[in-house]
């Protein structure tokens, strides 16, 4: 995997939006990554409107070709997700990247773009977004930091007493996922994740809890987790349930859906839609460990 350098203090960095509208400032946020030395150059689209939209498709994505192409831009920062990035990933040439490489921050809907750069072996960061910062705990930014820096991310977590865990083990693979609706969406495409030997990242928000449950058997009968080394479970927030309840949750419907295979599954990750995100650098290397 390409591995872009870590920042420097002095360090340009842009934010851009490159799906939906902003609708509130960013102020927190440039206050914070000003205080970490970096200089933030702000995107047209931060403060542009195209119905739901931060300005039209062809003005989000060649804001994000500009700033892929300037060498002087050391990372690029999603202002937020929402909906959009589909409709503007295959209009943007990312193989400057290869030569050049720089970090690409977010997550959610952002998920479209980091698995544009895994399918092309580029490292990028799953973390905290300019409008989720002013919510953050102090742990998801400073791990953003060290992600950005380079400094050493270990992570020990005691899951709560509701979290579904009976899967214990321990595998070395390489990071990948994201928001699981994004990644059920793009398979079949030109942007479809390698799962073999593996560890998947997932996390969602807002979905119906049969949905959820429809997408892991996609994912399934797509032999995606038949192949897997290893299953990080983040957050499934503000999930929704039918007049006739599912019976199931999110944690319960993953983990009937992959008791069969015999890789380690850590429930309960705090990252996703939450406000202590953690940062992950999808395409890294990854020891995980789990004898809970």
């Amino acid at each position: 995997m390409i591995h872009p350098p870590y920042l420097q203090p002095g360090d340009k960095i842009a934010i851009t939006c490159p799906a939906k509208k902003l609708d509130k400032p960013m102020d927190d946020a440039i206050a914070l990554l000003n205080s970490w030395g970096l200089q933030v150059v702000l995107g047209q689209t931060v403060n542009a409107s195209h119905h739901q939209f931060a300005g039209t498709d062809e003005m989000r994505a060649q804001e994000m070709q500009q700033f892929i192409n300037d060498k002087s831009i050391k990372a690029i920062i999603a202002a937020r997700g929402g909906y959009g990035c589909v409709r503007i990933v295959d209009k943007i040439d990312f193989s400057p990247m290869i030569k050049n490489p720089k970090w690409l921050v977010g997550f959610s809907d952002i998920t479209v773009f980091h698995c544009a750069l895994q399918s092309m072996g580029i490292q990028s960061i799953h973390g905290q977004m300019p409008i989720t910062i002013p919510d953050s705990t102090s742990l998801g930014l400073q791990t953003l930091r060290k992600a950005l820096f380079g400094e050493y991310i270990n992570y020990n977590y005691q899951p709560n007493a509701t979290t579904f865990i009976e899967k214990h083990g321990e595998i070395k693979g390489t990071l990948i996922g994201g928001n699981l609706s994004i990644l059920v969406s793009l398979l079949g495409s030109v942007h479809e994740l390698d799962y073999t030997n593996k560890v998947l990242f997932i996390e969602d928000v807002g979905e119906y809890l049969y949905a959820t449950d429809r997408m892991l058997h996609t994912l399934d009968r797509a032999g995606k987790l038949s192949k897997l080394k290893g299953l990080i479970v983040g957050s499934f927030t503000k999930t929704q349930d039918n007049p006739i309840p599912f019976g199931q949750s999110p944690e319960e419907i993953i983990y009937h859906k992959v008791k069969k295979y015999n890789y380690p599954v850590a429930f309960g990750f705090p990252a996703g839609h939450l406000n202590d995100n953690r940062a992950l650098i999808l395409g890294s290397g990854i020891f995980l460990h789990n004898s809970i």
